[in-house]
């Protein structure tokens, strides 16, 4: 999913997507520290989907947080030297990419 930002709105659009994906069972999200991760409308969001579980990265272990590696990866194959004229573009980039 693209996204035109890295706020709670964003964050909840994510979890109803991988809520509808995945209809039975516990949900697990290994995130990292953001603050769209953890605001007051995100954990009340959650309170009404129960499958939902974050789990969080301790702060200060960047090295547990596998997203880093493969936004390397990802920038390399998809944003490096690249311009975009619309957001249609900057997820053509990122489908591409991680269909690799």
């Amino acid at each position: 999913m693209t996204a035109t930002s890295r706020n709670s709105v964003f964050y909840q659009r994510f979890l109803q997507l991988v809520e509808e994906a995945n209809p039975a069972g516990d949900i697990y999200v290994i995130t990292d520290n953001l603050s769209s991760r953890n605001s007051v409308s995100t954990r009340t969001w959650l309170e009404d989907h129960p499958r939902i579980k974050h789990v969080f990265i301790p702060v200060g272990a960047c090295w547990l947080n596998l997203q880093e590696g493969w936004w390397r990866i990802f920038r390399k194959t998809a944003l490096a030297g690249r311009s975009f004229g619309d957001p249609g573009h900057i997820t053509h980039a990122t489908e591409e990419a991680s269909n690799r």
